[in-house]
């Protein structure tokens, strides 16, 4: 299994945007150091943080790194035109020399749809239509096509991807017919946060009888996102994360599911938190019973200290490497 990292580049108002971005990018080389696969990027407009946009700082952590992958998870391509996205998503994939990895989501806050002047509706046609635009002209084919967002014909791009075909292309999804919708358009499943073993069982099982129904292969990477804190005891790996998802939660008032969260049960059932034994032995069993492929995790919060931060990664590298370690039993 594949150990990456969700990095949180938001800050408060009131701190310097500038010494944030120097320590995400301190993170991401620290990342890198540790075995990590892959960073990743979230995207919003209107936050009420300070919020630095995924795709300008996607380019500026590949100068920085040499390795790990870069990617956006997710990136709210409904909000923005197909063309621009091509083109900067191929020069995002040829700055990283083919490290780019796209997750791409309908989002779930009208402010932003109403902002760009997009219907509620349409930014599920959009990401629809998009998948096979993006990865019509990564190929480098010539279209004739149009859309809400507006109209051209003879689209090519001279701009080629370092990536044959371009960088992999991800959904995220929490509904069944958005799961769905990923399958029929042939593109991972990005799952998010939230599912407990159980329920996360039950929407793969949905995902992949749709692939199966649409002609394509199981045989794909099965990405997952969750929110990580590891301890030296359990105990104190839930009191060291249980503040800052308090908070990080009851901030995702646009998002439905966020709104019935149990923080005790989420804590136990959903996130990685524990011991490294605890820690290890869960991603085990998400591996085998569920097929996951590669796990993002979220290890700092709006609010956190770098300090904390750094611990994190360090701690998750030390796991990567049992993890890697060949016949491995129990953590020691």
């Amino acid at each position: 299994m594949k150990i990456s990292c969700f990095l949180s580049a938001q800050f408060e108002s009131s701190a310097s945007a500038v010494d944030g971005v120097d320590a995400v990018v301190t993170q991401a080389a620290a990342a890198e150091a540790a075995g990590f696969h892959a960073v990743y990027l979230g995207h919003h407009y209107l936050a009420q943080s300070a919020f630095i946009q995924p795709i300008p700082l996607a380019g500026y952590l590949a100068a920085a790194t040499d390795r790990v992958r870069i990617g956006t998870g997710v990136l709210l391509a409904p909000l923005l035109n197909p063309i621009a996205l091509a083109e900067e998503l191929a020069s995002l994939d040829v700055l990283s020399k083919g490290r780019l990895t796209v997750g791409i989501g309908a989002g779930y806050r009208k402010r932003e749809t109403t902002a760009f002047g997009v219907e509620w509706p349409d930014r599920l046609k959009r990401l629809a239509d998009y998948v096979p635009i993006l990865r019509s002209l990564w190929n480098g084919e010539t279209l004739d096509i149009s859309g809400s967002w507006g109209e051209v014909h003879g689209a090519s791009l001279n701009l080629r991807t370092v990536q044959p075909g371009g960088p992999p292309l991800w959904i995220g999804a929490f509904a069944e017919a958005a799961i769905k919708r990923a399958a029929r358009l042939d593109t991972p499943w990005l799952i998010g946060p939230k599912g407990n073993d159980q329920e996360l069982a039950r929407l793969l099982t949905i995902y992949r009888d749709a692939l199966t129904e649409h002609g394509f292969s199981r045989d794909r990477e099965y990405p997952m996102s969750r929110e990580a804190f590891l301890g030296d005891t359990h105990d104190s790996a839930v009191a060291g994360i249980r503040p800052h998802l308090a908070r990080q939660y009851a901030g995702y008032k646009s998002w439905q599911d966020a709104q019935g969260i149990d923080l005790d049960t989420y804590l136990e059932e959903d996130c990685l938190v524990g011991t490294a034994e605890e820690i290890v032995a869960k991603l085990r069993r998400w591996e085998s019973d569920l097929g996951i492929t590669e796990i993002s995790l979220r290890l700092q919060f709006v609010g956190a200290s770098q300090h904390e931060a750094m611990d994190q990664i360090a701690r998750f590298g030390a796991v990567i490497e049992l993890l890697n370690a060949p016949n491995v039993g129990e953590v020691v």
